[in-house]
């Protein structure tokens, strides 16, 4: 434990686990599923668990945390250990008193204690200043968005207007489990292309099992998706011809499910990339940034879509 002005932090423990989703809930005002934190921060298999630091006020509210996630990045047959920068919360009456960074500092301190000489972030637009001005991240590449409207009954959208949400992902869950193949089907394609990224061996792809998404196979494309204001593409394994035939099933697949919007997030200079802009109009999407703690490695090597994010 660390006593600061004003405020004392401890490391991420099962003891404190508990305190997450009452911070989650003060920072975003709303509920987290039963368990969530816990499993999201499951990564014994890695070896390394909880990385990451709570702060605390006077009277033993939580007002702040950082935390990262361990992972394993894969480069010409070399396993890299790892870790995503996750979650960043600051109690709204505790903003703007160095919270961030001081978390942050703490938990980069550990990363090195523990091995970890290179963190990756996907910042939003609240965290993107703080970490390159004061935390001196490195930005390699911005993703691209890719969003495919859908012609359906809006039931995604109507299911949340009413609160039926736990109804509406039971019967669209179902649909998609349809389409289920073995999670570990997907692998990693950038890996194929030569480029460094994350390591989905059968133990990442199990971790990853903290929020609803699924494997599918849709003809001659395999695809990683989930439920979240769309049908959302993780990643996608498809041949060239059969790219168009693939996003035809994926839409119909969306308007089964009554979502609006197919969306996919890649970096650029992928093949994946490619074939979407071929087709699609492109958006800025999520910056990528690397924390290199002593990793010495060229990290322009590395490339990212939508699935890889603890977001996904």
């Amino acid at each position: 434990m660390t006593e600061n002005t004003g405020y004392r932090t401890e490391r991420l423990s099962a003891a404190n686990f508990h305190h997450l989703p009452l911070l989650d809930a003060a920072v975003y005002n709303r509920t987290v599923p039963e368990g969530f934190y816990q499993r999201k921060y499951n990564t014994a298999y890695t070896g390394l668990e909880r990385i990451g630091f709570i702060a605390f006020s006077s009277d033993g509210t939580a007002i702040g945390y950082y935390g990262v996630i361990p992972c394993f990045l894969r480069y010409r047959g070399r396993q890299i250990i790892s870790a995503q920068s996750a979650d960043t919360m600051t109690h709204p009456g505790y903003r703007f008193k160095g919270l961030f960074v001081e978390l942050a500092r703490l938990t980069y301190a550990l990363c090195k204690e523990n091995g970890i000489g290179l963190v990756i972030g996907f910042p939003n637009q609240n965290s993107y200043h703080g970490a390159v001005q004061k935390l001196g991240w490195k930005m390699t590449d911005t993703m691209s968005c890719f969003t495919i409207p859908v012609k359906t009954i809006p039931l995604e959208k109507l299911a949340a207007k009413f609160s039926m949400q736990t109804l509406y992902h039971r019967i669209a869950g179902s649909i998609l489990k349809k389409y289920a193949v073995p999670r570990t089907d997907i692998g990693n394609p950038l890996l194929d292309e030569g480029y460094g990224g994350i390591d989905r061996n059968a133990a990442y792809m199990a971790y990853k099992t903290y929020t609803f998404n699924q494997v599918i196979r849709l003809g001659g494309g395999t695809a990683w998706v989930k439920l979240r204001n769309g049908l959302v593409i993780g990643d996608l394994r498809v041949k060239d011809e059969e790219f168009i035939p693939t996003l035809k099933k994926l839409r119909r697949l969306a308007a089964l499910t009554g979502t609006r919007q197919l969306q996919f997030h890649i970096s650029p200079g992928t093949r994946m990339h490619a074939l979407f802009t071929r087709n699609y109009q492109a958006a800025a999407s999520f910056p990528v940034l690397f924390q290199d703690l002593h990793s010495g490695l060229d990290l322009t090597v590395f490339k990212f879509s939508f699935a890889d994010i603890d977001i996904f």
